[in-house]
């Protein structure tokens, strides 16, 4: 079920009016409404893949019982990993059999050498990336003692399933959003509004912004072949602002509809492409899955308090792992140690805590300096993109060898005005908003016609630029 489809609609007032209806002294009650809507809205894509997320659920909700009733470490070790072992071996035969496979063979036929292993025609289940590494955070912080287990199996399961963000996050940690599933949720209207308005931007993004320029991006990128060098960065750029809009739009709505019902989700984007260096964008681009490689697999690395290959080591795990964490394809490896080449000199240098403050502070414009280095990270940013957007490497090689020619200083031979209008709209809203969780957070000093003014235009904005329905990229992982 999308989030600007019919079907979803019409699913979120029944589920918001039923909800509110029980009302927020039964709480139990109000967490089997979640759980069961929560699989409803799952189930909507295949049914047969709710025993999957189920038997997760059941896997860490057991383990987190025995972890607090146990006390040898030896076995609570072995605990740790049978969770780690289920959750991740789920997510490794699903997302990565085929790749391993494909890889090995090819590697044997590199060497000369033939060898035949058949592949299987597995369907990759929607969000299993993210349920995954939440439940996982779960299970890691009971370990850890940081978090007391929960013996409210419904709350538990109605945590790892919450629909807003059941399949394409943000990633909640279980410190964050599972004590909320035990607590007293009454409705707040300016909270309610709030909400609405973080979708009304989500939407926006998605649909006029994502959608409209994934058209031209697809055109560019499928026949690469056939244009000069510019308009292929001005495919580049389209790309990095369908998954910007995309994705960062998908995380406004799941965390405005979160409101809606007395939930607090973690910020996931912070106007990455605002950023002066790639340290930076990395604080700001997908935070839920940054700060959580960070938390249980940087730092228990060693983080950067060895010495100089310890954190060349760490640097590259990181991001290689961040890459294949998002697909089964050696173009997300590569985009992955493509951005640790960007991060290391930073790193190397102990500059990668410079830019930690809000760009341009209190102006309405960036400096020169801020400009130069925001046009740089962007750029390369882009490069990077090439590489996760490209069906495979060598069509990744092939995009990059035609943009950097001497055609990359022709006329572009695609020019979609109206959209590229769009666009310059969209980041003018955002530079104008960035002190905010989200653009129009603070869109309240303004006169109420004026505001609503502006709401109205976006809500036709999305109706007069509305495609083909596109299902969300991050679906796919």
């Amino acid at each position: 079920m999308f989030f600007n489809s019919i079907d979803f609609f019409v699913f979120l007032p029944i589920v918001f009016g039923l909800y509110w209806l029980i009302g927020s002294k039964r709480i139990k009650e109000q967490n089997l409404l979640i759980a069961i809507a929560s699989y409803v809205f799952y189930g909507w894509w295949d049914w047969r893949f709710l025993s999957l997320i189920l038997f997760s659920t059941l896997v860490d909700y057991t383990i987190g019982i025995y972890l607090n009733k146990t006390k040898k470490t030896s076995k609570r070790k072995v605990l740790l990993w049978i969770s780690i072992g289920v959750n991740l071996g789920f997510l490794g035969f699903f997302k990565y059999y085929n790749f391993f496979i494909d890889s090995l063979v090819d590697s044997f036929t590199f060497f000369g050498e033939e060898l035949t292993i058949n592949t299987l025609n597995i369907i990759l289940p929607v969000g299993i990336s993210f349920y995954t590494f939440q439940t996982l955070s779960y299970t890691i912080d009971v370990y850890n003692k940081k978090l007391k287990p929960t013996k409210d199996f419904v709350g538990f399961m109605a945590f790892v399933s919450f629909f807003p963000q059941l399949v394409a996050g943000p990633i909640e940690r279980a410190t964050n959003l599972l004590p909320q599933f035990s607590k007293e949720r009454s409705f707040n209207y300016s909270n309610a509004v709030d909400g609405l308005r973080q979708v009304l931007w989500g939407l926006f993004k998605k649909i006029v912004i994502a959608d409209n320029c994934a058209k031209y991006a697809n055109i560019i990128f499928n026949n690469h072949t056939e244009y000069n060098g510019s308009t292929l960065l001005l495919g580049a750029f389209f790309f990095a602002f369908q998954i910007y809009g995309d994705f960062s739009g998908y995380s406004d709505i799941a965390i405005g509809i979160s409101r809606l019902f007395g939930f607090s989700l973690k910020r996931n984007f912070a106007f990455p492409y605002f950023s002066r260096d790639i340290a930076e964008f990395w604080r700001r681009w997908h935070i839920s899955l940054s700060t959580w490689f960070r938390d249980y697999l940087y730092i228990p690395l060693g983080g950067s308090r060895g010495g100089t290959k310890m954190k060349i080591r760490n640097t590259f795990i990181i991001f290689v792992v961040s890459g294949f964490w998002h697909g089964a394809n050696w173009t997300f490896i590569i985009w992955g140690a493509l951005n640790a080449l960007y991060f290391l000199p930073l790193l190397l240098t102990n500059k990668n805590r410079v830019n930690t403050d809000l760009v341009a502070e209190g102006k309405y414009l960036p400096n020169i300096k801020d400009l130069g280095q925001m046009s740089l990270t962007f750029f390369l940013t882009l490069i990077a993109w090439v590489f996760f957007r490209a069906d495979n490497v060598s069509h990744a090689i092939s995009y990059l060898y035609n943009l950097f020619t001497i055609s990359l200083f022709h006329k572009v031979e695609i020019f979609p005005s109206t959209i590229l209008l769009l666009v310059l709209f969209f980041i003018i809203t955002e530079w104008f908003g960035r002190n905010g969780e989200y653009a129009i957070e603070k869109i309240d000093f303004i006169k109420r016609p004026i505001r609503w003014a502006f709401y109205i235009a976006l809500i036709v904005l999305m109706f007069s630029f509305t495609g083909e329905e596109q299902q969300f990229i991050y679906f796919q992982f």
